[in-house]
């Protein structure tokens, strides 16, 4: 493992749309006697809140005499003092949510005068640390954010936005396909780590931590855990293989904006910022609205129409490849009702080839269909290390047990 302790803050929205956060802070845990973890966000798209990070402190303190036989792990009153409630709603079109203890304890973190990077993991959306940089711009300098992204993107676009137009030199690494690694089988290694089989051999029995871990799904998935796998092991640089992956820098062009209806022609990128703006009536007023209500394989929530004088703006961002279908829902007639849609397609090596001059500090998932496993870019990437970082995970779940 690297020489340096990591300083680490997590936002999550464990709690939320999704359990594998839960069985992402137990894998968190197990690490804390290498991390300094100094801060646990609650950051949710859904229910989520910061009770649901104490739950799982409340077994890591179950199993912590087990865990000190092997390791120097953090009193559980230690990490409950970092637990904050990070913003309970998406950012609006600037970006903002208004402050929160979770954006807060970000400012002060990264204000207090360590000489190391503070190493932002970012499991939900990106609503608390565009809150934090919204207030204290000057600690740009002061992170690196490590971003699931993918769907975190469709549901937090406009914080995704904000740091992309107003932070273009943050240290970001965007992982919007290459987590995936994590759970799924490498194609070159079939008797890999079966992930229900990992559960039942490895959770299960193993302490409360372990049981826990078990209860929340049947099988492994911890997208979020390459967040921190990447910090255990290699040199802590994007563009060199390790357990969290290896990325490319961002390239030029993603963001696409149009002021018309766009058509199956239209090309925009999966994962990227799309803007769609329309001419409003004259008499369009204040009491009006409109959204998008977009195919179903959009989760919501649709995006609204910002009113900028002569035109309506709305932004999205796609998840999936293929075509997008959209309808205007508005309580003005003119609007509502008018249809469109467009073409969402995977980055290629030859968009890829062009960095972005803007962003020279920011990374994402390898396009090279190499490093593909099925349609995700990027995942052979950490694949390939599966038997070592699970075995050792599961190393660690050992020491829960008697």
């Amino acid at each position: 493992m690297p020489a340096s302790r990591p300083r680490v803050l997590v936002s999550t929205d464990i709690g939320g749309t999704d359990p594998d956060d839960f069985q992402s802070m137990v894998h968190l845990l197990l690490y804390a006697d290498v991390l300094d973890i100094e801060g646990l966000i609650a950051s949710p798209y859904g229910k989520g809140r910061a009770a649901d990070i104490h739950r799982v402190i409340d077994h890591y303190a179950h199993d912590l005499d087990q865990l000190r036989r092997h390791a120097d792990y953090p009193d559980p009153a230690a990490l409950r003092a970092v637990v904050k409630q990070g913003s309970e709603h998406l950012a609006d079109h600037t970006g903002a949510t208004g402050a929160t203890e979770g954006s807060e304890w970000i400012v002060q973190r990264a204000r207090d005068g360590d000489p190391r990077l503070l190493e932002v993991l970012v499991w939900g959306g990106l609503d608390d640390v565009a809150q934090a940089l919204h207030d204290a711009p000057d600690i740009a300098d002061r992170l690196r954010v490590h971003y699931i992204g993918g769907p975190n993107t469709m549901w937090s676009v406009n914080a995704y936005d904000y740091l992309e137009q107003q932070h273009p030199t943050l240290r970001m690494i965007e992982s919007n396909s290459t987590y995936r690694g994590f759970f799924e089988q490498h194609p070159e290694d079939p008797e890999g780590p079966d992930n229900a089989e990992f559960v039942r051999r490895h959770a299960a029995g193993n302490g409360a931590l372990g049981a826990f871990f078990a209860a929340q799904l049947p099988e492994l998935k911890m997208g979020d855990s390459p967040t921190v796998t990447w910090l255990l092991h290699g040199p802590r640089d994007p563009a060199v293989p390790s357990w969290g992956g290896k990325f490319v820098p961002l390239w030029a062009g993603r963001k696409r904006t149009f002021d018309r209806l766009t058509t199956i022609d239209d090309l925009v990128e999966v994962n990227a910022v799309v803007e769609i703006s329309l001419l409003k009536s004259a008499d369009y007023s204040e009491a009006d609205h409109a959204r998008l209500v977009v195919d179903e394989r959009m989760q919501g929530p649709f995006p609204a129409g910002i009113d900028e004088g002569e035109q309506l703006r709305f932004r999205l961002s796609v998840y999936h490849a293929g075509v997008v279908t959209y309808r205007v829902q508005s309580s003005h007639a003119e609007l509502d009702g008018l249809a469109g849609s467009l073409t969402a397609v995977l980055p290629s090596v030859a968009t890829a080839a062009t960095a972005s001059t803007r962003h020279p500090r920011w990374w994402s998932d390898d396009p090279d269909p190499d490093q593909a496993i099925g349609p995700w870019p990027g995942a052979r990437w950490i694949s390939a290390y599966r038997q070592e970082f699970l075995g050792d995970f599961a190393k660690r779940l050992g020491w829960c047990g008697p």
